[in-house]
């Protein structure tokens, strides 16, 4: 299960891995905590269509709905309303029913109902920083960590279904320095202007732990298609496009995350989601138990614990 704040963020992170998975075999659940009904419209090739400024939040249903065929997930809206990325010196306040100042017992309960009824062993989110600082995001991890645990307990929300324990959360690190500054290398090298020189000379995110690399190259091509999907929301001449696919596959072939919780032991280098988690049914069993802590510290995970040996 993947956790985002609004539709067309499940295509930008993570994307690849989800599509991989899905090809795989597996059920992947994304859940958009809100309509994005507040973005911007940043295709200028879309600006003054009248369809659009008429009525964004059926646009944007419909393009979650074409980026969900592209990459053969399944989607729950959360239901809550964007709060929009507040701007200007002071900031203004945040408009009044949005996600961000929804009381934190309503949104936990509804993402721990979406838990209970997918189960998912693995679930996906973005750090304490939001990924960048949109209210939304900074949300979205403060209710995933916040459902994560209450799902786990018998005695919180007992209408919300029988009690489930997600195995691993992991944080979506897509857009790193060392990949940005490899990216960028690479084109120099290659003769092409690269579009991140300037991004690079003012990088102000603190670096973070990767723990998970997911080699995916083969899904890079799905992934863009449904980031097109969502045509109000990219540029389809904007930078996130101008790196050759080729060069992407040879240079950096692989989606990456933070392990920020787990129930299993980790094993330093791992390259997949699932790692320790054993079969299948291994997995739903320990899903069910409800007595084994999130205790992963970025480091070591106790040897009581079950998973692989390491």
């Amino acid at each position: 299960m993947a956790v985002h704040a609004h539709p067309d963020d499940e295509s930008s992170k993570g994307a690849a891995t989800m599509a991989r998975y899905v090809a795989e075999g597996a059920r992947v659940r994304v859940v958009s905590c809100t309509g994005g009904e507040r973005g911007s419209i940043l295709n200028p090739r879309l600006q003054d269509d009248p369809h659009i400024l008429r009525d964004l939040v059926q646009v944007r249903r419909d393009e979650m709905a074409r980026a969900q065929e592209i990459l053969g997930i399944e989607h729950t809206w959360l239901g809550f309303v964007d709060s929009g990325l507040p701007e200007g010196d002071p900031l203004p306040p945040l408009p009044e029913g949005c996600f961000a100042l929804e009381p934190i017992d309503v949104t936990c309960e509804a993402l721990v109902r979406v838990i209970r009824e997918f189960r998912p062993h693995v679930l996906t989110t973005y750090d304490e920083l939001g990924g960048y600082p949109h209210p939304d995001h900074i949300n979205t991890h403060v209710v995933s960590m916040a459902a994560l645990d209450a799902a786990a307990d018998p005695a919180r929300y007992p209408d919300a279904g029988p009690a489930w324990q997600v195995a691993k959360v992991y944080y979506n690190h897509t857009f790193t320095k060392p990949r940005t500054q490899a990216f960028h290398d690479a084109m120099l090298e290659a003769g092409l202007e690269s579009p991140y020189g300037d991004w690079l000379k003012d990088w102000k995110r603190p670096d973070r732990r990767i723990t998970t690399r997911v080699t995916c190259a083969d899904w890079f091509e799905v992934r863009d298609r449904a980031l097109l999907a969502h045509a109000t929301q990219v540029d389809p001449d904007g930078n996130f496009f101008k790196i050759p696919l080729d060069l992407q596959r040879r240079v950096w072939p692989t989606e990456d995350y933070e392990l920020a919780l787990s129930r299993v032991r980790f094993v330093e280098g791992e390259d997949d989601l699932f790692a320790g988690l054993g079969s299948p049914d291994e997995a739903d069993a320990l899903g069910a138990r409800t007595d084994l802590p999130l205790v992963y510290d970025g480091r070591t995970v106790p040897d009581a614990l079950p998973g692989a040996e390491g």
